[in-house]
C-alpha cells in the first residue's frame, strides 16, 4: 500500500467527498505528510490518478480562486505553488480518522522499512510496525528489541567476534557462563545488559549507542510484562525509531 493510500483511508467518507475537497486534502497530503515546500496543480492532478478518482475539472483555477483573500480563502500562494493556510490546515486535521499525529508516524515508521536492508529483518519491521498501527504498542516494542538484539548479535558475529570475545574472555561476571562466542546462538548464554556492556568494552558500538540501548531495554522490561503501566504512542514512536537508526540501520551487515 502506498503512502497516498494509507492516507486516504484516513479520510472520512472518501467516497462522497466532493473533488474540490479532494483537492483540499491532497493540498494537505503533499505539504504536510510529504513535507514538499508546496503543491502545484500537476502533482494533486497525480493523486487524483493515484487513487483512481476524477480530478477536479480545472485545478489550477480552484487554486487560484480559493487563496483570493477573504472569508472563503483556504491557500496561499507561494513562488512554487500552493499551502494551506493555517485554519484550513487545522480543520483538515480534525477530520482526519486516526489524527494527524497517528498518520504522520505510521508514514513515518514505515519510510523506515525501505532503509533495513536485509529482508528479513525488513519483514520482521513490518509486523512490529502492523502491531503499532493496531495499538498494540507493547508488541511492537517487545519485537523491535529482537529485532535490535538480533541485529547486533549477527553483526557482531559477522565482523568483530575476535574483539568481542577477547573482551569476553575477560569476563568475571558469574551469570555468563561462556568464555567465547563460537556459533550465533552463543549469544543467548550472556544477559540482554551485559552484552550491551561487553559491546561498548569492545568497542562494537559507541558510548551513546550503549545508553540508548540501555534506556530502551528497561522500557523493553516494562512492556513485556503485565503492569498497571500504560504506554503512549510518543514513547513507543521513540522506541521504534530511536533502535533502527541507531542499531539496525547504523549498524550494517553488508
Amino acid at each position: 500500500m502506498s503512502k497516498l493510500e494509507t492516507f486516504a483511508l484516513s479520510i472520512p467518507d472518501l467516497a462522497n467527498r466532493s473533488a474540490s475537497q479532494l483537492v483540499d486534502y491532497f493540498v494537505y497530503y503533499l505539504t504536510v505528510i510529504n513535507e514538499a515546500q508546496a503543491a502545484r496543480s500537476v502533482e494533486i492532478g497525480k493523486c487524483f490518478a493515484e487513487l483512481r478518482i476524477s480530478p477536479y475539472s480545472n485545478i489550477s483555477q480552484y487554486l487560484a480562486r480559493s487563496s483570493a483573500k477573504g472569508k472563503s480563502q483556504k491557500f496561499l500562494k507561494l513562488k512554487d505553488g500552493y499551502v494551506l493556510n493555517r485554519q484550513s490546515q487545522l480543520e483538515i486535521q480534525k477530520t482526519l480518522h486516526s489524527g494527524p499525529a497517528r498518520v504522520e508516524t505510521s508514514l513515518l515508521l514505515r519510510n523506515l522499512l525501505p532503509n533495513v536492508t536485509d529482508l528479513h529483518e525488513q519483514s520482521f519491521l513490518q509486523e512490529a510496525i502492523d502491531c503499532y498501527e493496531i495499538g498494540a504498542r507493547r508488541a511492537a516494542i517487545v519485537m523491535t528489541w529482537m529485532l535490535a538484539v538480533d541485529h547486533l548479535c549477527k553483526y557482531t558475529f559477522e565482523k568483530h567476534l575476535g574483539d568481542f570475545n577477547q573482551v569476553l574472555s575477560l569476563n568475571a561476571d558469574k551469570r555468563v557462563k561462556i568464555t567465547a562466542v563460537t556459533k550465533e546462538d552463543d549469544f543467548s548464554e550472556i544477559p540482554e545488559g551485559k552484552f550491551i556492556e561487553l559491546l561498548r568494552q569492545a568497542g562494537i558500538i559507541t558510548n551513546d549507542v550503549r545508553k540508548i540501548l540501555e534506556v530502551k531495554l528497561g522500557i523493553r522490561n516494562t512492556a513485556a510484562h503485565p503492569s498497571a503501566i500504560s504506554v503512549s504512542e510518543v514513547k513507543a514512536t521513540d522506541f521504534i525509531i530511536d533502535l533502527v537508526e541507531n542499531v539496525v540501520i547504523k549498524y550494517k551487515r553488508a
